[in-house]
């Protein structure tokens, strides 16, 4: 099993989201970054995926309840909503030209090192996580 902590960038930043293996395939998990929900995902090849938790159509924080899957080869998650899919690497929805999820770089790193940058973070004073996505 994979072992490390998922991160998420918002600006110039790698933020601690969760631990890797809290993750189970094909289930999201809502995360607030920076004041903003965020809906993680793992697929069943390992890779995970970070996109804005509020569904655009609805305007309720349910993405992070969505079906996983694929469409023409995209990893999508579909809104329990009204069930539009969005493509998990762009967040651009397939089904309403326009319309998108944010998405977020996320990438995974040791346990022990995200932890070590979390104390450095709050040794130097820098509990505020109010930055921006990018």
């Amino acid at each position: 099993m994979t072992r490390g902590v998922v991160e998420i960038r918002t600006g110039d930043q790698w933020l601690p989201a969760c631990p890797y293996e809290t993750l189970e395939t094909g289930r999201g998990v809502a995360v607030l970054l920076a004041g903003r929900q965020v809906a993680l995902f793992r697929d069943r090849g390992g890779a995970v995926y970070a996109v804005g938790n509020r569904d655009p159509f609805s305007g309720a924080h349910v993405i992070s309840r969505g079906l996983l899957g694929s469409r023409d080869g995209a990893p999508v998650v579909i809104s329990p909503m009204y069930k539009q899919a969005f493509d998990l690497r762009s967040g651009a929805c397939l089904d309403e030209p326009g319309a998108a999820l944010p998405v977020w770089p996320v990438r995974l790193t040791p346990r022990a090192r995200a932890c070590a940058q979390d104390v450095a973070r709050a040794s130097a004073g820098a509990h505020s996580r109010e930055t921006a996505p990018s």
